[in-house]
């Protein structure tokens, strides 16, 4: 039975709650605050939902995940990488990247990334735990990927490519820099064969809560402010 959130407390239920139909449902209510999401992220728990719908929590399981070291650069993306003339920064556009990747969704089959939602983590990237990697052909952003940062976790949340394989290049890029801080996983949420192609797999949720405990319990973050609205570099690195 699904269970329906107060708007306070912020308490969701134990994850073997999660429906197996939906697969991974959790939860419905609540409120897209950053306490809400912040709590959610901790436990392995996001939103997802579209206009119209109550706000819906997910956790399910297996889990796609992505260990930035198995990451996956096939011959072709290698060549884009050294030859397409990108450039990629950190947190330069957010509020920009994550209205493309809400415009890119919405022109195939409509978007979960609703005004609210928008608004949600552009309050997130203020507060400094959300983040987005830019890729950029000359001054025109053509590419890019945001999520939440805890820890050695980076939550993805959607990407988007206006340029061959610029999504790709914005994930190789947070793949680099998340090894340069020591590494540490990214969340895929739900498997899909672009990503399995890239070297994602699936985990069970159980194994996906032990990465968390291991990971987010950490004294560094993969991205402070310093760092962050300094980052660029070539697309060759």
């Amino acid at each position: 039975m699904l269970s329906w959130l107060p708007e306070t407390p912020v308490q969701f239920p134990d994850l073997d709650q999660a429906l197996d139909d939906p697969e991974g449902l959790l939860a419905a209510g609540g409120a897209l605050t950053p306490d809400w999401l912040m709590a959610a992220y901790r436990r392995g728990i996001f939103p997802w939902f579209s206009e119209g719908q109550p706000i819906l929590w997910w956790s399910p399981s297996p889990r796609m995940v992505l260990f930035p070291e198995e990451i996956r650069i096939h011959r072709s993306l290698a060549k884009r990488l050294r030859n397409a003339g990108f450039h990629v920064s950190i947190d330069q556009a957010f509020d920009s990247v994550i209205q493309q990747c809400a415009n890119s969704r919405k022109d195939r089959e409509g978007t979960w990334i609703t005004e609210e939602m928008a608004n949600a983590y552009q309050q997130l990237h203020r507060l400094g735990q959300a983040h987005s990697v830019e890729v950029w052909h000359s001054d025109r952003l053509v590419g890019g990927l945001y999520g939440v940062a805890l820890g050695h976790v980076f939550f993805g949340e959607s990407m988007f490519s206006q340029a061959r394989d610029a999504s790709k290049v914005a994930l190789v890029h947070l793949c680099h820099h998340m090894q340069r801080q020591g590494s540490g996983m990214i969340d895929c949420q739900m498997h899909t064969a672009h990503l399995a192609r890239l070297g994602a797999r699936d985990i069970a949720r159980t194994a996906f809560i032990n990465y968390l405990e291991q990971y987010i319990d950490t004294s560094t973050n993969l991205f402070s402010r310093t760092l962050a609205k300094n980052v660029t570099s070539r697309s060759q690195e």
